[in-house]
């Protein structure tokens, strides 16, 4: 479509010759000073005083008659313009806030008429564009006005934030849209270096979502409706299907993009401006990045858009979309490679996002594709140990193996066997790991981890709970969110702090803890991934939270065996080079005399190795029992036997 430049510099100039014919007629009357001195004559103030309509008109009718007419002609050209017309429509706008909007956009395609416009000012300091001058322009009597079209879509703004309602006040186009009105194109630079492409195939893909398809399509309004769901469910893929489907091109663009360069309500207001003048159906991902108050007025600019969040916001009705089942993900794989679907694809929710990238390199497991959130309440902790370091009874050990087993097989025995239908609340599996410090817990956790493959992710209690209202809620979604889309295993220690017995209402703030824990307690029944509790206060735990646990591990203190192994594997015989570096210890003493747990015993042994090898020998009884001593004073306990009834 042809641009409106060369028409909106035609009217621009052949508007200010008429007036600047005007003017110099009442020059030469003497009804005007060329020079804007200090001196007022009589001749001006009858001027001023006097309505010029008529003595205007009938100087042109007699005098500049042909100036009239190419103001006229081109006036009438402009409006001929389709991409003018289709401007004016698509923004409503007056006939006053289309001469102003053509006016500022002449200045913005050709600066030298801002000389001209000073001219017509009689101010060379006013060399921007005023409501007066446009008035005057077209052959108006300048009157107040508040040109709430140029204003609401960003069209136009006054200079150094003057009043909009000043007539004398000087204003500038904006840039971008000057640049599309004279160009034909609009192609705001701030919204395309943004723009989220979907896949140009996407739109012609079976549909992942057909239910929420449906709903969609069912709505009447698209901006009645918000896509729910995390990262990489396929929100921006349904939405260029349902585009699709209305005949429309999309216009995706992610909100937390411009966090740092624009205000929400800007960037959606030119989203929106541009999606009007292209026929695009605008499409806001992170649309919870802007407050309420941008999409009430939002909805007001009559341009069709929808949204998708992370959660509801109870702002317009949600449509959530649910993971991928098995046969779903196994078909998407088949859709995007011949490669064989693996086992991740079985054992892991992933996500269509996930499943492309990963069918795109199917080399090395699915699940370390996953990003590792970057989040300042988690941290990763190091997962350095086997099934075969972790030294605990029997029955222990068989209920840490069923926690695994039931994390690899849930989604077989959800979606191919159909019990789902009895987990309606949340399909993730949490553990309470209780008992008194050092038992391993903490390794039990690191264990389970590795054996899955997957990352753990500690949380910062500390940062998590804040004595602002609202704020530790905000905080545990976003701690759940990360690890849901990374995949990992969440990992509460010294979970009593935060899981705690609700207490009687007293006050506002035990109320507002309350709230906190309840807050809690759904939100980890709802949660789908896998999250590891650990506690020496079992006691202080609600009970309804213990309830909605899918295990509860009650870890103890080593007996005498399993002291031994303890005391084995931490003191090796010899060093990673071969290097024998333990001389003949006296294991049933370790066993039977030192009833240390499994993170003492560890500490000990390491102490033991500092003392030998500052002596230049190997390790001995005599050096782990001095540091066994040291040990149990951290505890207020002694070490009663002399060393040398140790074998010494």
């Amino acid at each position: 479509m042809t641009g409106a430049g060369p028409l909106i510099l035609g009217l621009a100039r052949a508007r200010a010759r008429r007036l600047t014919a005007w003017t110099e007629h009442l020059w030469r009357a003497g009804q005007t000073s060329p020079d804007q001195g200090p001196a007022i004559g009589p001749g001006e103030v009858e001027r001023l005083l006097t309505p010029m309509a008529e003595a205007e008109a009938t100087f042109f009718a007699a005098d500049a008659a042909a100036l009239d007419r190419a103001a006229a002609e081109a006036a009438g050209a402009l409006e001929a313009n389709p991409w003018w017309a289709r401007t004016r429509s698509a923004f409503g706008l007056t006939n006053e806030e289309a001469d102003f909007l053509a006016l500022m956009t002449a200045v913005e395609l050709d600066p030298g008429l801002g000389r001209v416009i000073a001219y017509l000012h009689d101010d060379g300091r006013l060399t921007e564009a005023t409501p007066w001058l446009a008035a005057r322009l077209a052959g108006r009597e300048p009157a107040p006005a508040s040109w709430p079209d140029l204003i609401r879509w960003l069209l136009a703004a006054p200079v150094d934030g003057a009043s909009a309602e000043r007539l004398t006040s000087a204003w500038q186009a904006d840039p971008a849209a000057a640049r599309a009105i004279a160009s034909g194109v609009w192609d705001d630079p701030a919204v395309a270096e943004r723009a989220c492409l979907p896949d140009p195939a996407a739109a012609q893909w079976p549909c992942l979502h057909p239910a929420a398809l449906e709903r969609l399509t069912a709505a009447a309004d698209p901006r009645e409706v918000e896509l729910v769901g995390p990262p990489g469910i396929g929100r921006l893929t349904l939405a260029a299907q349902y585009a699709d489907a209305r005949g429309a091109p999309l216009l995706a663009v992610d909100l937390t993009v411009f966090a740092e360069t624009a205000a929400p309500s800007a960037i959606v207001t030119r989203v929106l401006r541009q999606a009007a003048m292209t026929g695009a159906l605008a499409f806001f991902r992170n649309a919870d990045a802007a407050p309420p108050a941008v999409w009430a007025r939002a909805t007001t600019l009559n341009v069709p858009f929808l949204r998708a969040v992370r959660h509801p916001t109870g702002e317009a009705r949600p449509i959530e979309l649910a993971p991928l089942r098995i046969d779903a993900r196994v078909a998407l794989w088949r859709r995007t490679t011949k490669a064989a679907p693996p086992t991740e694809l079985v054992a892991q929710r992933l996500t269509p996002a996930e499943i492309v990238a990963g069918a795109a390199t199917p080399t090395g497991p699915l699940l370390r594709r996953r990003p590792r959130p970057d989040h300042a309440l988690l941290t990763l902790l190091p997962t350095p140990y086997e099934w075969d370091e972790l030294v605990l009874p029997t029955e222990i050990r068989s209920q840490l193996q069923a926690f695994e087993s039931q994390v690899r097989l849930r989604w077989a025995v959800y979606e191919e066997w159909g019990f789902d239908r009895l987990t309606h609340l949340g399909q993730g599996i949490s553990a309470l790991f209780g008992g008194p410090s050092g038992t391993g817990k903490t390794m039990a956790a690191q264990v389970m981890a590795r054996s899955l493959g997957l990352d753990l992710l500690r949380v910062d209690l500390a940062g998590v709970v804040n004595k602002y209202i609202g704020e530790t809620e905000k905080k545990l979604r976003e701690v759940f969110d990360a690890c849901e889309d990374s995949g990992a295993v969440l990992f509460f220690d010294e979970a009593d702090a935060l899981f705690g017995n609700r207490t009687q209402v007293k006050d506002a703030h035990d109320r507002f803890a309350n709230i906190e824990i309840d807050y809690l307690l759904q939100r980890i029944e709802r949660f789908d991934g896998v999250a590891i509790l650990a506690t020496n206060r079992r006691q202080d735990l609600d009970p309804a939270f213990v309830r909605r646990l899918r295990f509860v591990i009650e870890f103890l203190p080593p007996r005498p065996d399993e002291r031994l192994a303890l005391w084995r594997l931490a003191l090796p015989s010899h060093a990673p080079s071969g290097e024998e570096i333990r001389d003949d210890i006296d294991w049933s003493f370790l066993t039977d005399r030192l009833t240390m747990t499994g993170a003492e015993i560890k500490s000990t042994a390491l102490g033991a190795a500092f003392l030998a090898r500052e002596e230049g020998v190997r390790i001995g009884t005599r050096h782990v029992l001095t540091a066994a001593q040291r040990e149990l004073a951290k505890q207020g306990q002694r070490l009663r036997m002399p060393l040398r009834e140790a074998g010494e």
